[in-house]
């Protein structure tokens, strides 16, 4: 499993016009094929009437799925160079469907490549990046005493506080980095001279924006 990677911020849409014609880039997070296809399948039918719905889409770890459709403009045209803006950009578990209808001015074959390419583009800029982190969320509890500075020192750490819970007694949650763990359960440890309970809450993912 990735530590670290990148993928789009959320599902969405935008559109450009080149040369009167309009192309409108559906963008999506999948994780499988059988989500790609579905989303396709969902732009086609709602885009029944346009006069092209190009498809591209990559998803897995190492990118094992990579499909790319022209669906009726000329060979490599069109879903070949969505799909080298999605691995340019280095993203992951994406797929983008471009819309076209159009406007009564042909764009040769080196125009498709770029008008395809600057839709995607475009409508990744539209809808967002975010740089996603395998994280643990560790619990550590600790007697009311050690609140203070417990929560002191770890709001000055490079670990992220996630939530405190105030019962009998307190417990913080904390992101760390996936692998990190033994070396936050030193740490917490050492500042609490052992009077901290640590234990692994759940594994999960960390978003954050990013420009890719």
């Amino acid at each position: 499993m990735l530590d670290t990677y990148y993928t789009v911020k959320q599902r969405g849409t935008n559109e450009i016009t080149i040369n009167k014609s309009r192309f409108i880039a559906h963008i999506a997070r999948v994780t499988t094929e059988e989500e790609a296809q579905g989303f396709i399948d969902e732009v086609k039918k709602e885009h029944a009437g346009a006069t092209h719905n190009c498809s591209a889409y990559l998803a897995g770890e190492n990118d094992d799925i990579q499909k790319a459709h022209d669906d009726g403009e000329p060979s490599r045209t069109a879903g070949v160079p969505m799909l080298e803006v999605l691995k340019k950009r280095g993203l992951k578990d994406t797929c983008v469907v471009v819309t076209r209808y159009f406007g009564g001015v042909k764009l040769g074959a080196g125009g498709l490549i770029r008008a395809y390419g600057q839709a995607v583009s475009a409508g990744l800029e539209a809808v967002g990046i975010v740089k996603r982190t395998r994280m643990k969320v560790m619990g550590t509890s600790v007697d009311y005493t050690l609140l203070g500075r417990l929560e002191n020192d770890i709001r000055q750490s490079s670990y992220l506080l996630r939530d405190i819970s105030y019962e009998d007694i307190v417990t913080f949650y904390v992101y760390v980095p996936a692998g990190e763990e033994e070396s936050f359960t030193s740490w917490i440890t050492n500042i609490t001279n052992g009077q901290a309970g640590i234990y692994e809450i759940e594994e999960t993912h960390l978003e954050e924006d990013a420009a890719v």
